[in-house]
């Protein structure tokens, strides 16, 4: 591991990874073509290998993960229509307002309790038929949950949000950010899922370690309206196939690091736990939220003592941080990270 990544434990995102040694090795020796003229190889390799594991006739490489969820609102959302969406949602919270800059659609934010949608929920958000209401043209999933700490949504659930979506006639799209997550913790290949939506994205740029790219599945038809959206975005790249071929090593070789992302995020979750004035819950995957129930405990001056201490997390919340674990922080980071946190408790207690 680069020294300086040695130098701080890094747990701001599973976005800040650095290429390993034999990603940096695929990288240089890339075949490339032009990928919007449609010869780059390496590029048509790694949308045949995302295709092949989310179960979908085909997929497209996008540099972002918003980039991609903006053109599945934008093919199957039509202006002035509505996408209905958990109100903690990526896409609703964090993307800019895509939907609405773009394609004129607006997001009907459903709470929850847990940043899940049911099809409960669902069913009573999706507008009746009516000359004064908006009409529903797509409802956005999200998996794992990012604003919920990483929680996995229940292929069960999905199934009947899916059922739910089919008999009013509207889209389902799936933000599947964390989807390999997903698929590691609960044992479920990503394919069960994305069957059950019209469009997933998934990233390789967060746990998988690719430094740059998302990719958007969904059948031929969709994604060749997506093809254009993507170009008219400024997402046409040229000899992407050097970006590409992190990307697919990060498929072959990276999955199964995400389960100790998983084992570590627990047994960092279970310290913080142990702190007095700290509270944290078990994380279904990489992602850990300490809520500061302590007075005493403030978040910018905790962010500052643990930064002092090379440790770097952010705050999510008005009284919550987060942490996320990611391949470039193994167990003697997670054991630094600990004592950072209960040192810096420490000092603000006083």
């Amino acid at each position: 591991m680069p020294e300086h990544v040695r130098d701080v434990v890094d747990l701001r995102s599973d976005t800040v990874t650095r290429p390993t040694p034999e990603m940096r090795r695929a990288i240089a020796e890339a075949e490339v073509g032009d990928a919007v003229l449609g010869d780059d190889p390496t590029v048509a390799e790694l949308e045949r290998a995302a295709a092949e594991l989310l179960g979908k006739e085909t997929a497209l490489f996008f540099p972002s993960g918003i980039m991609a969820n903006t053109a599945a609102v934008l093919v199957a959302g039509r202006p002035g229509t509505e996408a209905v969406i958990d109100a903690g949602g990526h896409i609703l919270n964090y993307e800019e307002g895509a939907a609405a800059a773009w394609g004129g659609v607006q997001l009907r934010a459903v709470p929850t309790q847990d940043g899940l949608l049911d099809p409960d929920l669902v069913a009573e958000a999706i507008r009746p038929d009516s000359p004064y209401l908006p009409q529903t043209s797509m409802v956005c999933l999200e998996n794992t949950h990012n604003s919920a700490g990483g929680r996995i949504l229940p292929l069960e659930r999905m199934r009947a949000v899916r059922e739910v979506a089919r008999e009013r006639g509207v889209h389902l799209h799936l933000d599947g950010a964390r989807l390999p997550n997903a698929s590691v913790a609960a044992g479920v290949p990503m394919a069960a899922w994305a069957a059950e939506a019209d469009t997933v994205m998934f990233a390789l740029s967060k746990g998988l370690g690719a430094p740059v790219g998302s990719m958007l599945g969904g059948d031929a038809q969709t994604l060749s309206r997506a093809w254009r959206i993507r170009r008219r975005l400024g997402g046409g790249m040229r000899q992407a196939g050097i970006l590409a071929a992190a990307g697919l090593h990060a498929l072959r070789h990276h999955f199964p690091l995400l389960a100790n992302d998983h084992r570590r995020a627990r047994e960092l979750a279970a310290a913080a736990d142990a702190i007095p004035g700290v509270r944290a819950a078990v994380p279904d995957t990489n992602i850990v939220m300490l809520d500061l129930e302590d007075a005493a405990l403030q978040p910018a001056a905790l962010l500052a003592a643990l930064a002092g201490r090379g440790v770097l997390m952010t705050q999510f919340g008005p009284r919550r941080l987060r942490a996320v674990l990611h391949m470039d922080v193994d167990d003697g980071g997670i054991r630094r990270a600990a004592q950072a946190l209960r040192d810096a408790v420490a000092q603000a207690a006083g």
